[in-house]
C-alpha cells in the first residue's frame, strides 16, 4: 500500500496480516513540510499551539512541560487508564493503518520518522495491546490509541505471531526499533477516531457480506420450498419507488432464474419470503449510507490543531469528533439487528413441519431419536436476543466528561464496536440457516430447481455432512457461514 494513494476499506481488511506500506516521496515531502512549518510557529512565543505548548483537555489553560520529551509522556502517561480486555487484533491494526494514512497527508505535523515506523510496523505482526474501554470518540480515540503510542516505544505490552509480550520485547523480536516521540508526535497519534473508523468499516464489510448471504439463502429456501417467485416481480417493486429493494429484488431475481414452483405453497408466503426485497432492500439503503460515511472518514483528517503551512495558519478545532461514524455505526446495528431477525425466522419456518412443504420436525432424520437443527434453533433465538439488545443507540447517549471541556461526545467508539460484534453475530445466524438448508437435502427436501440455488445447495452438501445421527453443530454452523458468505461474494 502507498500512503499516497486513497485509503480504502480493502486496505483495512488486508491490514490483519503483514503488508508492505511505502512512505514514498510525495508523502516525504509534505510531512517534512508541515514539521518545519510547526517548528517556525513553535519558535514563536506569541503562537499558541494546543498540546505542544500546553496541557491537555481542560487543562489547556496551564503549561505543559519544559522539554519536547517530558511533553510527550505528559500526553500519555494520564491517558493509559484504559481497561476491560484487549481489542481483537484486525481492530488493532486497522485503527493503526487509519491513523498511519491520516499523519501521512502532511496536516498533522509530525515527524517523519513517526510515519516511516508506522510503515514498517506493519511489515510484521507487532500489534499493540489495546484496551476496549476508554474512548467517548470525542478528542479522538486518546485512551486506546494511547496504549498503542506506548506499545511503539517499547512501553505496556503488545502482541507478535499472536502472543502477548512486553511490547519491548515484541519490538525486538520483530526487528523495530521503539519510536522516539515528542509532544506533538504523541498528541498526534492519539487525537483522532481511528479505532472507531477502523472498527465501523470491518464491521460495515462484514455486514455486507452477510446481507448478500441473506438474500441468496432466501432464494434457496424459497426454491427448497417451492415457493413462486412472484415477491421479486420487477413491476411490482418497481411500483414500491425504494431504490434498494429493486437492486436486492434484482439480484435475487437473478438467482431464482429458472425455479418452478411447486403449486403445493400458499398464494402468499410469510412477510419473511415475501417481503425481503422491501427488507433488505431497506437494509440495502442504508448500508449505502454508511458506505459514504465510512468512505469520507477514510479519505479525511481526524487530528486537533492541524498546520497549513502554505497558509500560515495554525487551526484549532473539532475534527476528531466521530459523530458521523457514530450515527452511521448505529444504522449499521439495526441493519444486523433486522437481517439476523428475518434470517431467523426463515429458519424456524424451514423447521416447522407444518409450514416447511413436509419436511420432518427440526429436520431430524428420526424425530424423537434425532433432533436436527434443533439446538442450533435454540441457539439462534439466543443470537437475535443478544443483537435487538445490542443495538440500541449510542450516538445518543452523550455525557459529560473532562471538566465539561467534552460537554458533548458521541461515543461513536462504542457503537463501532458493538456493531462489530453485531456483525459476527449477523455471520453465525446465516451459517445456522445454511446449515439447515443442507439438512433438507437428507431429510427430503426437494432439489431446488434453480440452477444457482442448486449451485449454492451443492457447494454446502460438499462441505458439511449431513446431521445423522445427532453430533456436536457448533463447528459446522461456523463453517456454513463461510461457505454461504464466499458463494454469494464470487457469484455473480
Amino acid at each position: 500500500m502507498d500512503l499516497g494513494s486513497p485509503l480504502t476499506g480493502e486496505h483495512l481488511l488486508r491490514a490483519v496480516d503483514p503488508v508492505q506500506v511505502l512512505a514514498g516521496p510525495v508523502v516525504a515531502e509534505r510531512v517534512h513540510r508541515s514539521r518545519e512549518f510547526l517548528s517556525r510557529v513553535l519558535a514563536d512565543d506569541d503562537r499558541p499551539v494546543y498540546g505542544a505548548k500546553t496541557g491537555f483537555g481542560a487543562l489547556v489553560v496551564f503549561a505543559g512541560r519544559d522539554t519536547d520529551a517530558d511533553q510527550c509522556d505528559n500526553t500519555l502517561a494520564h491517558l493509559t487508564a484504559g481497561q476491560g480486555p484487549d481489542l481483537p487484533l484486525d481492530v488493532v491494526r486497522a485503527a493503526l493503518m487509519v491513523r498511519t494514512w491520516s499523519l501521512a497527508q502532511g496536516i498533522s505535523g509530525v515527524s517523519a520518522h513517526v510515519v516511516d515506523g508506522l510503515a514498517a510496523m506493519f511489515g510484521t505482526s507487532f500489534t499493540p495491546a489495546m484496551p476496549r474501554y476508554g474512548s467517548v470518540g470525542a478528542s479522538g480515540d486518546l485512551i486506546p490509541l494511547a496504549y498503542a503510542a506506548q506499545a511503539l516505544r517499547g512501553r505496556g505490552f503488545a502482541y507478535l505471531d499472536g502472543a502477548r509480550l512486553p511490547a519491548m520485547d515484541a519490538l525486538a523480536a520483530a526487528g523495530l526499533t521503539p519510536l522516539e516521540l515528542d509532544g506533538r508526535d504523541a498528541l498526534a497519534l492519539v487525537n483522532g477516531t481511528s479505532v472507531t473508523t477502523a472498527a465501523l468499516s470491518l464491521a460495515l464489510s462484514s455486514v455486507r457480506a452477510s446481507h448478500r448471504a441473506a438474500q441468496d439463502l432466501t432464494c434457496l429456501l424459497a426454491d427448497v420450498l417451492g415457493a413462486a417467485p412472484g415477491f421479486v416481480e420487477p413491476r411490482l417493486v418497481s411500483a414500491y419507488g425504494h431504490r434498494g429493494a429493486r437492486v436486492v429484488a434484482d439480484r435475487m431475481r437473478a438467482r431464482l432464474d429458472g425455479t418452478r414452483p411447486s403449486g403445493d405453497r400458499p398464494l402468499q408466503e410469510p412477510y419473511s419470503i415475501r417481503c425481503t426485497p422491501q427488507l433488505l432492500g431497506a437494509c440495502e439503503d442504508a448500508l449505502r449510507y454508511v458506505d459514504d460515511v465510512v468512505s469520507a472518514d477514510l479519505a479525511g483528517v481526524s487530528d486537533n490543531p492541524l498546520f497549513f503551512a502554505e497558509d500560515d495558519v495554525v487551526a484549532h478545532g473539532g475534527n476528531f469528533f466521530g459523530q458521523p461514524a457514530a450515527f452511521a455505526a448505529d444504522m449499521l446495528a439495526m441493519v444486523a439487528a433486522s437481517v439476523g431477525n428475518v434470517v431467523e425466522r426463515q429458519l424456524d419456518l424451514l423447521i416447522d413441519p407444518v409450514r416447511n412443504s413436509g419436511m420432518p420436525p427440526m429436520l431430524a432424520a428420526g424425530p424423537g431419536r434425532q433432533h436436527g437443527v434443533q439446538g442450533v434453533q435454540l441457539a439462534a433465538t439466543a443470537l437475535v436476543a443478544e443483537m435487538r439488545r445490542s443495538a440500541v443507540p449510542a450516538s445518543t447517549q452523550s455525557l459529560p466528561t473532562n471538566l465539561h471541556n467534552q460537554d458533548v461526545v458521541p461515543f461513536g467508539t462504542h457503537a463501532a464496536l458493538r456493531t462489530y460484534d453485531l456483525a459476527a453475530l449477523l455471520r453465525l445466524l446465516c451459517g445456522s440457516l445454511a446449515l439447515a438448508l443442507r439438512q433438507t437435502a437428507h431429510v427430503g427436501g426437494r432439489r431446488p430447481t434453480a440452477p444457482r440455488c442448486a449451485e449454492l445447495l451443492d457447494a454446502l452438501v460438499g462441505a458439511i455432512p449431513p446431521v445423522d445421527p445427532d453430533r456436536p453443530l457448533d463447528s459446522d454452523v461456523r463453517v456454513a457461514a463461510g461457505v454461504v458468505t464466499a458463494w454469494s461474494s464470487q457469484v455473480r
